[in-house]
């Protein structure tokens, strides 16, 4: 696999990307804690396309930051930041989560930049039961002491998931998570809690009208069948507006499906299709 490429952003920050294939531009952003490697199960899938995955700052293999800017507008900066750096005018986004949020505001602030949106598990309302699992882990080391046992507690714990076998759960942590001789450490900074804790104490804000921003872009939504952040009766307001989504529902997830799924490849496929 390719070799992590470096760039460094407006205010100074040495930030991490992986660069893949050749074809239509493909962006992909990643979830909340994660990085670049959220789609490692995806991108062996894909082919005519140049995936271009960056970390976040404050994630991954990039430069840790003020906790301030570990926001959705400072993120979005950073994506808009390293496509100039490789002069891509215009790119396909496929946003995880978080990554779905900033793809939607780019739609909405920079539309000549978007030929088309894939959401995966992430619409414009987030479920408040959701959001109160992610504040009981972000920012704190787990109590599993290496990736075996973390893995043996995702495979038991994990919300919404089934069939999901301890090989994959063990692939999937050691994304999230390095060995240390001390136990398991994060791969991104723990001040990201302070960001969190931020955003959930202000105002929540309308996010329907960026999903409406894409009213003239090919969309695609792929959903946990059980996922706690993503309801199903925003799912089918999304569906209402946009009758021409392209749609995945996959069975045995919750938050967030690998997206290796066949009803997730499928959907992620023909919307690249429609993208084209």
């Amino acid at each position: 696999m390719t070799d992590l490429s470096h760039f460094t952003t407006p205010d100074g920050l040495r930030l991490a990307y992986r660069d893949e294939g050749e074809g239509m531009p493909l962006i992909a952003l990643p979830g909340l804690t994660r990085n670049h490697r959220d789609f490692d199960f995806l991108a062996p899938h894909l082919s005519g396309v140049r995936l271009v995955r960056p970390d976040y700052r404050g994630r991954g293999a990039s430069d840790h930051a003020d906790w301030q800017t570990y926001t959705v507008p400072h993120e979005l900066g950073d994506v808009a930041a390293l496509m100039d750096h490789l002069g891509i005018a215009r790119a396909a986004f496929l946003g995880t989560s978080r990554g779905g949020l900033i793809s939607m505001v780019m739609a909405a602030s920079k539309p000549e930049a978007v030929i088309g949106v894939c959401l995966n598990d992430v619409g414009p309302v987030v479920n408040a039961e959701g959001l109160k699992a992610i504040d009981g882990y972000i920012g704190r080391k787990p109590f599993a002491k290496s990736l075996d046992e973390m893995a043996r507690l995702r495979q038991k714990t994990a919300r919404g998931f089934a069939n999901v076998p301890e090989e994959r759960w063990r692939e999937d942590v050691e994304r999230s998570y390095v060995e240390t001789e001390d136990g398991l450490d994060l791969r991104y900074d723990p001040a990201l809690r302070e960001s969190y804790l931020a955003a959930m104490a202000a105002e929540t804000p309308d996010l329907w009208p960026f999903f409406d921003a894409l009213a003239d872009k090919p969309v695609a939504l792929v959903h946990g069948a059980n996922s706690d952040l993503l309801t199903d009766d925003t799912v089918d307001e999304m569906r209402k507006r946009r009758p021409d989504l392209r749609y995945a529902r996959v069975p045995d997830r919750g938050h967030v499906p690998f997206l290796d799924e066949p009803e997730a490849l499928e959907t992620i496929r023909s919307w690249l299709d429609d993208c084209r």
